[in-house]
């Protein structure tokens, strides 16, 4: 039976530190897209009124049942106008709905994520895509993974500077776009600090950092910036290596063609590209989220990114994904939760039984165009 967790509206003392049974059960009623009664509630110091309802991702959508439908195509290469067409919607409440979804599995994916087993390799590389046109707006993708489990803790966009062999039309095209919306800015470094700072939170302090990237000039000074004060292992190996199974840097290069493969907005020359990055940014958390709780590590295996470093204990399918409203933080509903338990107090009532070991005794090894350097 399902428990509220809170009252759901903001100016009510029950919202942030509720009490116990501070709700009354107020009856039911019937939703023509939910196959049974959805139980109405009473908070007994605001005494307004709020249902299951309130606390779904879908709570106040139009046609409900077509979001798994809609993520499951985003996911798989599709757009948003052939989603639209499939799906019978219309263009805007396809966009509509992939914001909103977007968003949700943004904050689902940063409410599950967990420290990382001892002995987590990372793996950081970019590339790149573009905004709105492909000779003027390019973009840079930092992408952030754990080697082994495949988990993606981060990716998002950087704009840069536009590059590459100029012809006379493409100087003329940068030329109006900068008279247009200013000088392009060179964020890529701003957006590698911000991807790397998101692994400092999923670290224990006293653990050793072990990181792999190519041989940009730039990615020492950036670990060092960010890894302060810990003790770094940082492994470079060579970019014009052949990216087969026994390259170093195989997982990432495998995880991005993935990501080009399955999200249309990454892809170097498609119809499919984003007008603006933010948008961009959200087909990356959308992709993440996926990636990382829905989708298998591999084919032929049986458990999930988030399974391997101990942020679920099994999959979740695409309704458990769009399931319960994600916006109270660790406080969220859990997934996998039917009575309404918390994200903070489903993780305080698993098992201590620890993943799997995640240690490699030859990850660093010295391979063909690899180099390794320590600092403290």
């Amino acid at each position: 039976m399902f428990i509220p967790p809170r009252c759901p509206h903001r100016h009510c003392r029950q919202h942030v530190e509720p009490e116990p049974n501070f709700f009354a059960r107020h009856g039911k009623y019937f939703a023509s897209c939910r196959p049974r009664p959805i139980p109405r509630f009473r908070c007994k110091t605001c005494k307004r009124t709020f249902s299951r309802q309130t606390f779904r991702a879908d709570y106040r959508d139009h046609r409900p049942g077509l979001n798994c439908r809609l993520l499951g195509l985003l996911n798989s290469g599709v757009g948003l106008r052939q989603s639209s067409r499939l799906l019978g919607l219309s263009r805007r409440c396809t966009e509509l709905k992939f914001r909103k979804l977007a968003r949700h599995l943004r904050r689902l994916n940063l409410n599950l994520q967990t420290n990382l087993p001892l002995g987590s390799i990372l793996q950081f590389d970019e590339f790149e895509t573009y905004e709105g046109r492909r000779n003027t707006r390019p973009v840079s993708v930092p992408i952030l993974i754990e080697r082994k489990s495949r988990f993606v803790i981060w990716a998002e966009s950087a704009s840069i500077r536009p590059h590459g062999r100029m012809s006379r039309q493409r100087l003329r095209a940068i030329q109006q776009e900068e008279e247009r919306t200013g000088p392009r800015r060179n964020n890529s470094a701003r957006g590698v600090v911000r991807t790397l700072k998101r692994a400092t939170a999923l670290l224990p302090e006293d653990a050793v950092v072990c990181l792999e990237t190519d041989q940009k000039p730039t990615y020492p000074i950036h670990a060092r910036i960010v890894f302060a004060g810990r003790k770094l292992i940082h492994s470079r190996t060579n970019s014009e290596l052949a990216r087969l199974t026994w390259n170093p840097l195989f997982p990432i290069n495998h995880t991005e063609a993935m990501l080009r493969d399955l999200l249309g907005r990454t892809r170097r020359q498609s119809w499919l590209a984003s007008k603006r990055r933010r948008y961009l940014d959200l087909g990356l958390q959308m992709w993440i989220a996926y990636r990382n709780l829905v989708r298998r590590r591999f084919n032929f295996d049986d458990s999930t990114p988030a399974q391997l470093v101990g942020a679920l204990d099994r999959r979740l399918r695409l309704g458990e994904l769009v399931s319960w409203r994600q916006d109270w933080g660790r406080k969220s509903i859990h997934p996998l939760s039917r009575r309404g338990s918390s994200i903070r107090d489903w993780a305080a009532r698993r098992t201590s039984s620890s993943p799997a070991d995640h240690t490699e005794p030859s990850q660093f090894l010295q391979k063909p165009g690899t180099k390794s350097a320590t600092t403290a």
